[in-house]
């Protein structure tokens, strides 16, 4: 069993707010209504390629939740089995779907159990939609049998707006020119250029210089990319 301690452990706490939909509003919409009305209870699976905002939007709910004083617990395939799900949950998460292993799959199928059992909300993600998971039958069932949701990564323009957001978050600058060249050079992944740019605070701070592309390639030599 794995429940989350408030505040959530991750380096940013993501949020709604801090969430460019783009084309993925109505999943957005979804998940902050989750929990109100007679379907309350049936799954939520989200889906789409890395980079699209499943983590964030998992981390944003369950972060909204344990604000409001809910418990909530959290799997993965990386997570030793057996899952226990604790009936003082309101909401159970699962994410990675498209990697659970044999173990994990009868392990998730048994959580699902126990969440109807509880009446424990339960929001699933993976790359894949449900069709396509290589899972045993009985959990994709499961897991197509709510809403399914495709999420759309984020054009160029709403990437940019969302680096800029959180930039200007941490109090950073972020130049046209530094922009084009995360862009340029690197996949939009969104996770994957908000590290990034979490590394080039700390060097910017630490060089106690401004970003700029010439003390980013430097940062970058420096590690080694």
């Amino acid at each position: 069993m794995k429940q989350i301690p408030l505040p959530i452990a991750f380096e940013r706490v993501p949020s709604f707010d801090g969430f460019v939909p783009g084309a993925n509003a109505a999943a957005v919409q979804h998940l902050r209504r989750l929990g109100r009305g007679s379907a309350a209870l049936a799954p939520l699976y989200l889906w789409g390629p890395q980079g699209s905002g499943k983590t964030h939007l998992l981390q944003a709910l369950v972060h909204e939740r344990q604000l409001a004083g809910e418990r909530v617990g959290w799997f993965n395939a990386a997570d030793p089995v057996p899952w226990e799900v604790d009936e003082g949950w309101t909401l159970l998460v699962m994410d990675d779907c498209e990697r659970l292993d044999p173990l994990h799959q009868q392990a998730a199928f048994a959580a699902f159990i126990d969440a109807a059992t509880f009446q424990v909300q339960v929001v699933a993600a993976g790359r894949v939609p449900p069709v396509d998971l290589p899972v045993r039958e009985d959990l994709r069932t499961r897991l197509a049998w709510g809403d399914v949701f495709a999420l759309q990564p984020l054009a160029e323009h709403e990437a940019r707006a969302t680096l800029q957001h959180e930039a200007q978050r941490r109090g950073i600058e972020l130049t046209d020119d530094v922009m084009d060249y995360l862009l340029n050079h690197f996949d939009r992944d969104l996770k994957h250029l908000m590290a990034l740019l979490d590394r080039l605070d700390g060097f910017a701070l630490a060089q106690r210089r401004a970003v700029t592309v010439p003390l980013l390639r430097r940062m970058l030599a420096e590690e080694g990319a």
